[in-house]
């Protein structure tokens, strides 16, 4: 961090710049205003918002040469810091909440105690975070406590017991168990203790409660094999390891011992669950908790997962948990490559106001992630992904992707990525195979969504325009707000010459983002001028995107 901005907001309000030597911020609407910006989503207001809060509603005009004059103020103090701390547009300003360190202790006096700003939408504001001050408790970061560090959680499942003594059943406990362990293995976010530890301690009648020490286990599944009429019946149980608290319980029959066809099928469905109840579980953690009593794992789980999810609330404050994870993690490839994701998705969900900067801050944790670890697989794949997003350098972004798959052949999100990159380069069959591969490794992700976004791309690209609805649509239905599938799902009803379909589908897009036109597209989008570009503009052009 090469300048960092220290913010004191409990008690006396401090605002100092560490640098040499040390600058002091005394002006108290200049506090004000780092105060609001400091504890803002992304550190970003709009210029309406700060001139009403700061200068109350008395016009307009004078409200916008204050809020100037301050910010020219600060630029001639700050001098050449003031553009590595602020962003500024017609209508936006914010402060690079990554170069600031909130000081002091929450627990300490009122909020903003000695500011005095007497406008009445200032001291509104500042009257309702004094009432729910847990939102800025979480930005007070401490070294967390030993107990907490471990990047992912971990996971077992205990071979399943039998009512009787039936040797079948037995062997058929055993087998689902090493399924489900092989299975859930494949996931990038949880630790697989082996089957045959599991085993171990279930043949030792080891104490669900004390698992969790004697395996370092977070979560377990158990249960019993019981015969019907048909063949069996399996109860399976999802438990917190430490408490012993029942998650969630399945059951399902099977009505052959021989064909274990319809059983794996029953097994990837409690993998799946699995894997979705320890992301569920990680984001109800975090959201009531302070940000120094989260653990490492929960953290990046609940990071990545609030990352996907729709709404602009859930992946704005997954930058945060990333922003954690990767100070605690310093020396975790893992850690930075997925904080780099986050900001590649901020330009390409249309949230940045500085296209170059945020560019850059993904290239940079990217390369962070591969100074820790060169050979980190997600590392090379999201340094790829912005090569292939950001920068348009799609010989370097293949390179990446392919090294990536050189290490762990297995890495899912480099097929996908990969799959997008033969997309764009209108390779349509190899995007296919990329994208099918992907989603063969990765039976078990939370974001599938993302992968069915994905998919739709590749199926346009090999004019394949069926399968491209279908999967764009089944993406839709889980998330909503994701741009490319929207264009991509316009683009299959356009080609499949169902224009009115295509023209409601171009209405739902505009919904959702009101000012996206034609020439957005073209200078934003990577691909705007290949074939898979053409294709999405005569599309959208057709169904009434102008």
């Amino acid at each position: 961090m090469g300048v960092c901005l220290e913010v004191s907001l409990f008690g006396t309000c401090a605002v100092c710049l560490q640098d040499r030597p040390p600058r002091e911020i005394r002006g108290a609407k200049h506090r004000a205003l780092i105060a609001i910006l400091a504890t803002a989503p992304l550190g970003r207001r709009t210029r309406t918002y700060l001139q009403n809060t700061l200068w109350g509603y008395a016009g307009y005009d004078s409200g916008h040469q204050n809020l100037r004059r301050a910010l020219s103020d600060l630029r001639k103090l700050f001098g050449d810091h003031f553009d590595t701390l602020f962003r500024t547009t017609n209508t936006d300003i914010e402060l690079d909440l990554a170069q600031v360190r909130f000081t002091g202790d929450p627990g300490q006096g009122l909020f903003l105690e000695d500011l005095n700003v007497r406008e009445a939408p200032f001291q509104e504001w500042v009257d309702s975070i004094r009432t729910n001050p847990d939102q800025i408790f979480a930005l007070y970061r401490h070294a967390p406590v030993s107990s907490l560090r471990r990047p992912r959680p971990c996971v077992t499942m205990l071979p399943l017991r039998q009512m009787g003594n039936d040797p079948g059943l037995a062997a058929l406990g055993d087998w689902i168990s090493e399924h489900c362990c092989r299975i859930l293995s494949r996931s990038r976010f949880i630790n697989v203790i082996s089957h045959l530890s599991g085993r171990a301690a279930g043949a030792a009648g080891t104490p669900i409660t004390t698992l969790s020490e004697t395996l370092g286990v977070d979560y377990l599944t158990t249960g019993f094999l019981r015969p019907s009429r048909q063949g069996f019946i399996c109860d399976v149980d999802f438990i917190e390891a430490a408490s012993g608290q029942i998650i969630w319980s399945r059951s399902f029959e099977a009505r052959s011992f021989a064909d274990l066809t319809e059983t794996a099928l029953e097994i990837d469905k409690i993998a799946r669950g699995v894997a979705r109840s320890i992301a569920d579980s990680a984001i109800e953690t975090v959201r009531s908790q302070r940000i120094d009593e989260i653990s490492d794992h929960n953290l990046i789980v609940a990071g990545v997962s609030m990352m996907h999810r729709a709404t602009m609330r859930d992946f704005l404050k997954s930058r945060e948990y990333l922003l954690e994870a990767s100070e605690r993690l310093s020396h975790s490839a893992d850690a930075h490559a997925w904080l780099g994701k986050w900001y590649v998705l901020n330009v390409m969900k249309g949230y940045s106001i500085d296209l170059a900067h945020d560019t850059q801050r993904a290239v940079d944790c990217t390369a962070r992630a591969l100074d820790t670890d060169p050979e980190a697989s997600l590392g090379l794949t999201i340094d790829g992904f912005a090569n292939n997003n950001l920068l348009n350098d799609f010989e370097t972004a293949e390179k990446r992707f392919d090294a990536a798959l050189d290490i762990n052949p297995n890495e899912s999100l480099a097929w996908l990525l990969r799959g997008s990159l033969k997309a764009f380069a209108d390779d349509g069959e190899e995007a296919v195979r990329s994208n099918e591969q992907a989603r063969r490794l990765s039976p078990i992700d939370p974001f599938l969504y993302y992968y069915d976004s994905l998919a739709s791309t590749a199926y346009i690209a090999a004019d394949q325009f069926e399968e491209a609805l279908k999967h764009a649509e089944q993406s839709l239905a889980v998330n909503n707000r994701h741009l490319s599938t929207h264009r991509a799902r316009i683009t299959a009803l356009h080609f499949l010459d169902r224009p009115e379909e295509a023209k409601a589908a171009a209405q739902e897009l505009l919904r959702y983002w009101p000012g996206y036109g034609l020439s957005k597209y073209r200078s934003n989008h990577p691909v705007s001028q290949h074939k898979l570009g053409r294709r999405a503009l005569t599309a959208m052009s057709a169904s009434g995107i102008s």
